[in-house]
């Protein structure tokens, strides 16, 4: 499966760093749409201890015309507190950009009135306005991973040495 994840203007970085982990250890791509409210230049990266920044695929992109126009095909999902189709409801495609939007806006609304059959949304009370972006990233991206095996990813864990008398 090729997993992407799209960010539309994030404007936290600690939430882009805890998504830029989750696509590091599952092997996704991460594409960034401007304007970004932090750096990304290496010094940056290193400050906020983002050491596995080089072990990703991570594309930057103007605005969302320039994001579509560099990549015209695949199956495209929106997650937002605003559908009305549960994340668990759609079928996730081989080749698939989940998009999620801002911290304090969310996706554009004009992207979501053209998109309702793929905007997702996670269940929750409805009292509550939203989760944090990066729960939401990885609750989403491991369905699409789930519907689709796990391919690529190791499902064993492995002990190393350890006894009882060690913990």
């Amino acid at each position: 499966m090729e997993l992407n994840i799209v960010l539309h203007e994030p404007e936290i970085p600690q939430n882009t760093g805890n998504i830029a982990r989750t696509c590091a250890a599952i092997g996704a791509k991460l594409h960034l749409i401007e304007p970004l409210g932090f750096k990304i230049d290496e010094k940056s990266v290193r400050r906020a201890g983002l050491d596995y920044w080089d072990k990703l695929d991570v594309k930057l992109y103007s605005n969302l015309q320039d994001f579509f126009k560099k990549n015209p095909d695949g199956q495209y999902i929106f997650g937002t507190t605003k559908a009305k189709i549960n994340h668990t409801q759609i079928k996730y495609m081989e080749k698939c950009y989940i998009f999620f939007g801002k911290e304090s806006k969310g996706l554009p609304e004009d992207l979501l009135k053209d998109n309702p059959d793929t905007s997702v949304r996670i269940p929750m009370k409805s009292e509550l306005r939203s989760l944090n972006l990066s729960n939401c990233v990885a609750i989403i991206a491991y369905e699409a991973l789930r519907q689709n095996n796990f391919e690529t990813l190791s499902s064993e864990g492995e002990l190393h040495n350890l006894s009882w008398d060690d913990q």
